[in-house]
């Protein structure tokens, strides 16, 4: 027990040493990369990288610098990479509600996609990806499940909330009834 009191010891001054030594140019190397507000919460997860992977920071001060300064760098194209997934969801959405073949259709089907395209910035990443999973990439409930590391049923729940979510966001309450604590015209009271 003593050994492994000592190896963890050992261990975590390596990590502040590291920590230390690096922390202000790591953070300044982010901030030249990301708007400041992000900056640090970037470092947390690059330092959240180093604590799990000790072993492989180089044990030389300037070689673990650089290595961190990769890890970094890595995380910031991770970062990047979400977000340009996110932005392309949102322009393949907005295509599909523009498209010229829709001055054809029935104006509420139109009505609709408008709704839908509006709504959709208001849902949270997480209930458009289900969304986003089951509907534009048509991927079953195992299949979504799979590429997001859950099970089926909970990618159902998911689903299921979501839907209820863009629901919300297309047909909220009246705002009257929603001030007045009041239940929503249609719904029953008991």
């Amino acid at each position: 027990m003593e050994a492994m009191t000592s190896t963890s010891w050992e261990r975590e001054e390596r990590f502040r040493s590291i920590y230390d030594s690096t922390y202000v140019d790591l953070l300044r190397f982010v901030r030249r990369r990301v708007h400041p507000t992000h900056a640090e919460d970037v470092v947390g997860d690059v330092m959240l990288v180093a604590w799990r992977r000790l072993d492989d920071v180089p044990a030389e001060p300037s070689a673990a610098r650089a290595w961190l300064f990769g890890v970094a760098r890595k995380t910031l194209q991770n970062a990047r990479r979400r977000e340009n997934r996110h932005e392309a969801v949102a322009v393949r959405l907005a295509d599909a509600t523009h498209r010229p073949s829709d001055a054809s259709l029935h104006p509420d089907l139109v009505a609709c996609r408008v709704d839908i395209a509006a709504a959709w910035p208001q849902l949270s990443v997480t209930d458009q990806e289900a969304i986003v999973l089951a509907v534009l990439d048509g991927l079953t409930a195992p299949q979504a499940a799979a590429v997001l590391g859950i099970s089926a049923t909970a990618f159902r729940l998911r689903l299921s909330r979501a839907r209820r979510a863009l629901r919300r966001e297309i047909n909220p309450a009246p705002i009257g009834d929603t001030l007045l604590g009041l239940p929503a015209s249609g719904r029953n009271v008991r």
